[in-house]
């Protein structure tokens, strides 16, 4: 059979590729970072609704059924998936794939925990793997996720669709497909289901739908999973046919990046994926963190200053298109928000990115005095950076002006164990108290170690 991207997959999963210890020491922190985003995104009313309708459907055999993260629930393991993928998504504080050439937009590329983790834990559970397993199963979603994204076309996003729903199928597949022991006409299958299935459309960005992706990109990949293995028939060239997922959804893709690239090197490695330090769209992050930086190293007040400018491209200020947003999801794809939280509070955190925060008449009142510019010198610079100028002007008359590339948790400003630690705290702190959280974070930490990830999931019931 002619050597393809499909194949190329196939293989990857059946090889059972040894993983070196510096992409495992990685992956560790990804979930530990992926668990943290869901447990907070758990208390969102949009995984509450998504809950709800789960809750409705009851499991016909209550055997090795998988938990709901934040909701001391258990149901079958495509729909624990949906639920934690949806919460793991909520409030877009999930990490972010680099890009390895200057035409992949920066940030846009795919969210790879969430779909990759919830699918491993849902099936982990119902098979009852090892934490070494288990860890394997993420390794190898998170990685053919990764891959996927950097060959299709940027045509892809540009488009509208959203990496996350559509791409993170695959990863889910992946890694709940190793766990079950697929074969190879079984991943054959299961790839082309999974390539059916993936779906996700940017124009619900700001609502509580693109959470949903991610939730239904980690139930799809174990529904394709389990369809495969039936034996539910379907093309062996689901990514590459002439009417396959690639040219179909971006109009085709670039072999040399998926082909013999699995695990070669492994993406959570080099060039790895960004930790967000704010719960909002990726692309804002490099000027909230610039921002931050003018506030305090010139110890400002709100009092001081009468205008933000902020410039760049086309890839910013598109997919960061609320002026004047007037919820927590409007405000996640806000630079006007992002930036007046920063001067306001210093901070912009999930307390921050409430309703009743983004409503407040001191807010809104604030965000009219920021002023967003395209700049095509910046846009003519490329997107493999989230390229942007702050220019703070002060009621005296100066300006303060920082150019905005790396954000905090990218490869350039990596994140300490101590940043690793506070973010996880923070977001535990919505369902668990604080020994609890950090018992939860212990076993986080070792989890290679385990006998059985079911030694982890009974400790999140609170």
């Amino acid at each position: 059979m002619e050597h393809t991207s499909s194949s190329e997959v196939t293989n990857f999963i059946l090889q059972k590729k040894s993983i070196n210890q510096q992409a495992k020491s990685k992956a560790i922190l990804h979930i530990i970072d992926g668990f943290a985003v869901i447990m907070a995104g758990s208390r969102t009313d949009c995984a509450k609704k998504v809950y709800s309708y789960v809750s409705k459907i009851k499991p016909t055999n209550s055997a090795n059924n998988s938990n709901i993260i934040g909701f001391n629930d258990k149901t079958t393991p495509e729909h624990a998936a949906l639920v934690n993928g949806t919460s793991g998504h909520a409030d877009d504080y999930d990490d972010s794939q680099l890009v390895t050439a200057p035409d992949r937009i920066y940030g846009l590329l795919t969210h790879p925990t969430v779909p990759a983790l919830s699918s491993s834990l849902a099936v982990g559970e119902e098979q009852e793997c090892s934490g070494e397993e288990f860890l394997e199963a993420f390794i190898t979603g998170f990685e053919v996720e990764c891959k996927i994204a950097e060959a299709i076309l940027p045509n892809h996003y540009k488009k509208g669709f959203h990496t996350t729903g559509t791409i993170g199928t695959f990863g889910s597949f992946a890694a709940s497909s190793l766990l079950r022991g697929l074969d190879e006409q079984e991943l054959r299958y299961g790839l082309s289901i999974a390539s059916s299935l993936a779906s996700g459309i940017r124009v619900n960005f700001g609502t509580m739908t693109k959470p949903l992706h991610a939730g239904r990109a980690a139930s799809n990949g174990i529904v394709a999973s389990s369809l495969g293995q039936l034996g539910f028939t379907a093309d062996d060239n689901g990514l590459d046919g002439e009417w396959g997922f690639f040219k179909v959804l971006g109009g085709g893709y670039e072999a040399d990046k998926i082909i013999g690239k699995l695990g070669n090197p492994y993406t959570i490695v080099d060039p790895g994926a960004t930790f967000k330090m704010y719960p909002c769209g990726s692309l804002g992050q490099p000027s909230m963190d610039s921002m931050l930086e003018i506030v305090e190293e010139n110890d400002l007040s709100p009092q001081d200053v009468s205008e933000i400018r902020l410039r760049a491209g086309p890839n910013i200020l598109e997919p960061l298109r609320y002026e004047k947003p007037t919820n927590e999801f409007q405000a996640k794809f806000s630079l006007h928000f992002g930036l007046t939280s920063i001067l306001l509070n210093r901070k912009a955190g999930l307390r921050e990115y409430s309703d009743e925060y983004v409503k407040n008449p001191q807010v809104q009142k604030m965000m009219r005095k920021v002023k967003t510019i395209h700049d095509p010198e910046i846009a003519a610079m490329g997107t493999d950076k989230m390229r942007s100028i702050v220019e703070v002007v002060l009621k005296d008359g100066r300006i303060i002006k920082k150019v905005a590339e790396n954000a905090r948790g990218t490869r350039e400003k990596p994140l300490t164990e101590k940043d690793v630690y506070r973010k996880f705290m923070e977001c535990a702190s919505f369902r668990y108290d604080q020994e609890k959280a950090n018992e939860i974070f212990t076993l986080l930490k070792a989890i290679e170690k385990m006998d059985s990830i079911n030694d982890l999931t009974k400790h999140l019931i609170n």
